[in-house]
């Protein structure tokens, strides 16, 4: 009986398929616009850490998901460096709701490109001459869940405001 039941729920399940199929660098960039002159004293960097995800559909069933990571390191208003890499991938999805692929490029692909975009910033940096800069892991699903958030409030925001319109024109 308990395979009776495995068997229905195997059946109603859609036949799901996600495969990383291609990972490439699509853009990558260094700057140190003050070398060879910053190598000389003792900065004190901070660094800043901005990231960015697209996607664009590549063919049936195939996503191209992009990762995009900027990091500037500055001493005061010093650049020692800036690096831009656009990681990106491909990625079959087969069998997924519209929703169920939207979390699957919002949180699980950038979460599978962060560590080659990483290994290329900390490659960069110590090519430039700097000591070894290691990215710090970053919870993509937290993220992700942030941003549907933001999006609902920021909808609703427009809404509750024409329903405070409306009721104000109706007291007077």
């Amino acid at each position: 009986m308990a395979n009776d039941e495995n068997g229905e729920q195997a059946a109603a399940q859609p036949n799901r398929q996600l495969m990383l199929q291609k990972v490439y660098v699509k853009d990558l960039s260094f700057e140190s616009p003050k070398a060879p002159a910053v190598f000389s004293g003792s900065p004190q960097p901070r660094t800043e850490l901005s990231l960015k995800t697209g996607s664009r559909e590549a063919g049936p069933d195939t996503h191209e998901v992009t990762l995009t990571l900027t990091v500037q390191a500055k001493d005061g208003d010093n650049t020692l460096f800036l690096i831009e890499v656009q990681q990106a991938g491909l990625f079959l999805m087969k069998g997924y709701s519209p929703e169920e692929r939207g979390m699957l490029i919002g949180s699980f692909c950038p979460g599978t490109l962060y560590p080659f975009a990483r290994e290329a910033v900390a490659d960069l940096v110590t090519r430039g001459g700097f000591p070894q800069l290691l990215l710090q892991p970053i919870n993509f699903d937290a993220l992700y869940a942030q941003a549907r958030q933001e999006r609902a409030a920021a909808e609703a925001a427009p809404a509750a405001g024409a329903a405070e319109a409306d009721a104000a024109g109706g007291t007077h």
